[in-house]
């Protein structure tokens, strides 16, 4: 063991870890050191953009490879579900969709008790994140360390969905689903991609620029397995490393960041949960936090395949058009609960791995975004090398299962527009056979699948279940601070990975300034 000493330890690099470590290590005089379980992202399959690359990372060591427990309300089927275990965490892995969420969305954190973290308040990190090709907005950034792009190369199918969109009654494009309404208007999504067209993960636009800093050590293959306690302070963290166990000493902060399924995974190893799940697997309790773990929340789809008429070239972008809206009337000044994903390719039925990319077929998700249904996350064992029990409880809530009835029926009445009839499209899955409402929801709890963005399982607030407070300091303890998609009160209404650039952005502010 040894005990090097630090100011601050950032617990994994992904998407907001790498934020942080860039932000704190800006100062001269400040030593960061930076500690990531998987290895450096490297190869080209985390550089590259393409769907080929992207697909190729799954099932790899490169993916925690989580499967939930049998889950009760999908008929005991098992989820799989990929978090990235690399520099970059799941900007590396995942589809770089750029997608803030709503507006009301942060409105409902402040209210939830959360001061400073409405929409008017987390807009300028995200205006400072962004380098938008589209030049500077009220709502668009330029010079700050993600490349945003529009999608602009579209295939025929997605430019007949547009048009279909808008024949549905919809706002026609461009809509901006990050400008100052995201709701009912078609539009092409925006990615994360380098001037060059390569993926633009937070390894990349964080890290990269700052590799030379002599006061930021990044350290992959280490797998933090304890906070390092001094009474009810954390003082440091234990690490293995090739089979070695390390400890590093903190004398600011520790900064855990480990993803909504191992940042309350640590937290419960470290005596930091629920007491009696804690003593259950004989963890002496430092502070009885029942939230650590709760209030597990994640976005669900449901895949819906189509052949057409008119093949199509393989699309750049795992979705290249859709739009957002609510699944009933009176919500209209609420945040959306539905969101649309269109393109021209398919998963095959044999592995969840394989896809058809370009050709005949298109694929259309309907996608539940506010659910009410919510999951947990425990402790195997005490054994830190054990991944957690997840349990996501999907459709737990029947009203989870009306949102995505209501997501089929839209996407029908699209494909049986005037503007779809150019391409022909032939509905694969569900099938023209399933039309009834009982039919729907059972081909729903027996099809649908993880949008790979869990959340909200260390949730910030001010109530009972709550585990940090706005300034993501985890209550009971000093010096530790937790900042990722685990400190979400309510998960965001799209994609989640820019929310944790924003999370990054203010946590390292918050830590600076205080």
């Amino acid at each position: 063991m040894n005990n090097k000493v630090h100011d601050y330890i950032v617990i994994g690099a992904g998407t907001s870890g790498c934020v942080i470590a860039r932000r704190l290590s800006e100062n001269p005089n400040t030593n960061v050191l930076l500690l990531e379980a998987g290895n450096t992202d490297h190869k080209p399959a985390f550089r590259n953009s393409d769907l080929r690359s992207f697909f190729g990372t799954w099932n790899t060591d490169a993916d925690w490879q989580y499967l939930t427990e049998e889950e009760t309300y999908l008929g005991g089927r098992r989820i799989p579900i990929t978090q990235g275990k690399v520099l970059g965490g799941g900007s590396s892995v995942n589809g770089m969709i750029h997608v803030r969420g709503s507006k009301y969305d942060y409105d409902n954190w402040n209210y939830l008790g959360n001061e400073f973290w409405s929409y008017k308040e987390v807009l300028p990190y995200f205006l400072k994140m962004e380098d938008y090709a589209g030049g500077a907005s009220e709502y668009h950034g330029v010079g700050g360390p993600v490349h945003v792009v529009d999608h602009t190369d579209l295939t025929s199918a997605a430019k007949a969905f547009l048009a279909a969109v808008v024949e549905l009654g919809y706002k026609p494009p461009p809509t901006d689903f990050n400008g100052p309404d995201m709701v009912n208007g078609a539009g092409v999504y925006q990615f994360a991609h380098t001037p060059d067209g390569k993926r633009c993960s937070a390894a990349v636009a964080y890290l990269l620029p700052a590799t030379n800093r002599p006061n930021l050590t990044v350290t992959p293959q280490a797998q933090v397995t304890h906070l390092l306690l001094e009474g009810k302070r954390v003082v440091g963290v234990e690490y293995l490393q090739e089979g070695t166990l390390h400890q590093v000493i903190a004398e600011g902060e520790v900064i855990l960041s480990a993803g909504a399924f191992a940042s309350p995974q640590l937290l419960m190893l470290s005596g930091i949960g629920p007491a009696e799940h804690l003593r259950l697997h004989d963890i002496a309790v430092v502070v009885d936090l029942p939230g650590v773990g709760q209030n597990l929340q994640d976005h669900t789809l449901l895949r819906m395949g189509f052949e057409c008429q008119e093949p199509q070239p393989p699309p750049s972008v795992i979705t290249e058009v859709g739009f957002f809206t609510h699944s009933r009337s009176g919500m209209e000044n609420t945040a959306p609960d539905l969101q649309f994903l269109f393109s021209s390719f398919l998963f095959s039925d044999e592995a969840e791995g394989g896809v058809f990319i370009g050709g005949t077929h298109l694929l259309c998700c309907p996608t539940l975004l506010r659910p009410q249904s919510q999951g947990s996350v425990t402790l195997r064992s005490n054994n830190p090398l054990d991944l957690a029990v997840v349990r996501t409880n999907y459709m737990q809530c029947d009203i989870d299962v009306q949102v995505l009835v209501k997501g089929v029926e839209i996407v029908r009445e699209l494909m049986n527009t005037k503007a779809m009839s150019k391409i022909g499209p032939r509905e694969l899955t569900p099938g023209s056979a399933i039309k009834t409402e009982p039919e729907l929801r059972d081909y729903i709890r027996a099809n649908c699948f993880t949008e790979w963005h869990p959340t909200s399982t260390c949730k910030m607030g001010r109530d009972r279940l709550s585990v940090v407070d706005p300034q993501l300091r985890v209550y009971g303890v000093e010096g530790l601070r937790v900042a990722d998609a685990s400190i979400m009160p309510a998960i965001v209404s799209g994609n989640t990975n820019a929310p944790c650039l924003m999370i990054g952005e203010k946590a390292s502010d918050i830590i600076i300034h205080g």
